[in-house]
């Protein structure tokens, strides 16, 4: 297999449009990338035409408008490529229009009061900065797929990709005035750039079928402790099963195909969970292309008899799963904003950077939180796998030593590249990087990037990434400005360094978050510790977050408002389900259980009984069960009572509240006794597969 045929092969990529376009054609679309500027309609003409060519002779029948509305996921309407004829016939055809735009209907997707059920009309325009590609099913059935935003018939976005490429404008344009006013005139265009780790468990798809549990919640609502979970630490980077390798392998392959730059897979610290790790692109392609990772890796396990597990904590008492979303600016001329240099007490253009993101953090903190806060994630975070929802900052001992030196007014002294010994001859000495990596950090510098670890697994990474660019844009607006009205541009930029330092530094923990102590220590300063979703999502309602995105035009407060009740209604959706999940499987399922293994100790002591023999073990483990049954059965009524209140609540907030508080409580409650119950029924008659059989029959 030659990678470099198989990667991108199903990319209508600048390498195909150059091959297939005229010279005059493919200059005006490069211009339109390059210089944000509307596609002419002729131009989009002859792109349609050689793109339906491309994916014709690539075996494609139908295309589709791809595009991410705000439940989470992507959606996609396939059309045909033919059109009938007056005679009876058809032509293959596919116009600029259709290429550009497209109408689904808008009904059906939440809006948040956006629209109304009668409401139909909804739009999807092609976003031409990320490439159109084919996707292909098992049964071999390809369909040219084209990435658009969505919006409804009067401009509201009701996706996660309008927002997105908003926030990424009005970043782009702050960040290039702070470089204009410090001399830089070479840089046209600034870029947010991400690289997603994505996190995930595979389980096998027999032992997935018999646990409704995953199949309608994700995550496994009962579940008794296995006798071994990850305490040995002995599956993180170990070596790859046969049958993972053989999935990832496929997943890669098919991951290379649509262009997507999967890097890095290992084995993850939990027993069955496993990393994927892509090389960076600019946010609004990465944010497609995780779209697009998180759908394959799902595709690709059914065929090898696996089911890809996303949700955040389907597993109770071992790690969960995030997404580390790794977030840096870029210059059209190949810059990284955040790139220290070898001097980074110098480095005016990277301080300057570095001050308004943690000038942003400090002041947002409580946005971010909210965009990594919905139920699944309510599991994860402040475990000891997750950063706690407390969002500070990591710079290690280097840059903070600068910043504090520089908020001073003292002289820096730069060390020049550091170099690690190691001790043994044989083995090379290698440079040190600036700072060392804190996995507990929420918010964490690595280098030339920032690692924002909140981010749950099954999220999209454009709400973040919208916060990142929008919260970043305010910052670098207001250095700009002050740099801009400064004679003695140093001298300004070092005052900025120490305006900042002492009104944020509060933000910034090089230490261990883990740590019992860390959110006593927080509280002292004043940070924000949000522990559920439902509170951590009023953040985006608040007048300084509304002001914010209306500021620099990434969201009305129109379309704010409908995100908030969307957000918080999907929160209590979920908690419906698990309820009713739950409520079905104690029902048909568990007490059955029970009540057979009662049965059968009952009739285990009249037997011995009935021979003089005493039977005090049965009768001990037959009073065990009969309390737990008649407990978990209390339960049960109680989590009945809960969810039918909560169902009755008009108010979505409320309701919202109403299953944290209630439902949620009541679940925990059940799973006790449940738990307990699995613990002490033979496995024989355990009606669904233990913690054991999930994470190690792989």
């Amino acid at each position: 297999m030659d990678l470099t045929e198989v990667f991108g092969s199903n990319v209508f990529n600048d390498k195909v449009m150059q091959d297939r376009l005229l010279k005059p054609v493919y200059k005006a679309l490069r211009e339109t990338l390059e210089k944000d500027l509307p596609l002419q309609p002729a131009v989009a003409d002859v792109v349609a035409n050689a793109m339906k060519d491309w994916a014709i002779e690539r075996g494609a029948t139908h295309y589709t408008h791809w595009f991410q509305p705000l439940t989470g996921i992507t959606a996609e309407k396939h059309d045909s490529f033919i059109s009938a004829t007056d005679d009876g016939g058809i032509v293959v055809e596919f116009s600029g229009k259709q290429l550009i735009q497209g109408e689904p209907d808008a009904s059906s997707f939440p809006s948040g009061g956006l629209r109304s059920t009668f409401e139909a009309r909804g739009y999807t325009a092609w976003d031409c900065t990320s490439p159109a590609f084919l996707k292909t099913d098992e049964a071999g059935n390809v369909t040219l797929t084209i990435p658009t935003a969505f919006y409804s018939y009067f401009g509201e976005a009701l996706d996660k990709k309008t927002p997105l490429l908003r926030s990424m404008k009005a970043v782009s344009e702050q960040a290039l005035r702070v470089l204009r006013a410090l001399g830089n005139t070479t840089s046209t265009k600034v870029t947010s750039t991400v690289g997603p780790e994505q996190e995930y468990f595979l389980v096998d798809k027999r032992f997935y079928e018999d646990r409704i549990d995953l199949m309608l919640a994700g995550r496994t609502i009962f579940g008794a402790p296995a006798p071994k979970g990850q305490e040995l630490e002995d599956q993180y980077f170990g070596a790859l099963k046969d049958r993972v390798s053989a999935y990832m392998h496929d997943l890669n392959i098919e991951l290379w195909k649509m262009g997507i730059m999967s890097k890095t897979q290992h084995n993850e610290v939990a027993p069955a969970q496993f990393e994927m790790a892509p090389i960076f692109a600019t946010t609004n392609i990465a944010t497609d292309h995780n779209q697009l990772v998180m759908e394959t890796m799902q595709k690709v396990a059914l065929r090898h008899g696996l089911v890809c597990l996303l949700h955040e904590k389907p597993y109770a008492g071992i790690n969960g799963s995030g997404k580390h979303n790794n977030w840096s600016l870029s210059t059209d001329d190949g810059i990284n904003l955040l790139e220290p240099g070898r001097t980074p007490g110098e480095n005016v253009q990277f301080l300057m950077c570095l001050s308004a993101l943690i000038k942003a953090v400090d002041t947002h903190a409580d946005i971010l939180r909210a965009t990594c806060a919905h139920a699944g994630n309510d599991h994860r975070l402040g475990a000891n796998e997750a950063p706690p929802a407390i969002i500070s900052i990591f710079m290690g001992d280097e840059l903070t030593g600068i910043l504090e030196k520089l908020a001073k007014g003292q002289k820096v002294s730069t060390k020049g590249a550091q170099f690690v010994k190691i001790g043994v001859d044989t083995l090379p000495v290698f440079p040190k990087d600036n700072t060392d990596r804190n996995r507990t950090s929420p918010f964490a510098f690595t280098g030339n990037k920032f690692e924002f670890r909140m981010v749950g697994s099954s999220q999209s990474i454009a709400g973040p990434n919208v916060a990142l660019n929008t919260i970043a844009a305010e910052a670098l607006d207001e250095i700009a400005t002050r740099l801009e009205k400064a004679k003695n541009k140093n001298a300004e930029a070092a005052a900025i360094i120490k305006d900042i330092y002492e009104k944020h530094s509060r933000v910034i923990f090089n230490g261990n978050n883990y740590s019992a102590e860390w959110p006593k220590e927080a509280a002292k300063r004043g940070l924000p510790n949000v522990t559920n979703a439902v509170d951590a999502l009023k953040a985006f309602v608040t007048d300084k977050s509304l002001k914010l995105f209306e500021k620099y035009h990434v969201i009305s407060h129109k379309e704010m408002h409908s995100r908030y009740d969307i957000y918080v209604e999907a929160y209590a959706k979920q908690l419906c389900i698990e309820s009713l999940v739950a409520i079905d499987m104690v029902k048909k399922q568990f007490i059955p259980a029970a009540a057979e293994y009662a049965t059968f100790l009952a009739e285990s002591i009249t037997s011995f009984k009935a021979v003089s023999v005493p039977a005090p073990v049965q009768e001990d483990l037959l009073r065990k069960a009969a309390e737990l049954m008649a407990s978990a059965y209390k339960n049960l009524e109680k989590l009945e009572a809960a969810t039918t209140k909560a169902q009755g609540i008009a108010d979505t907030v409320k309701k919202a509240e109403a299953y944290r508080d209630k439902v949620a409580s009541a679940m925990r409650n059940l799973r006790t006794d449940i738990d307990a119950l699995e613990m002490i029924v033979p496995n024989d008659m355990w009606p669904v597969p233990t913690y054991a059989e999930l994470l190690f029959k792989l």
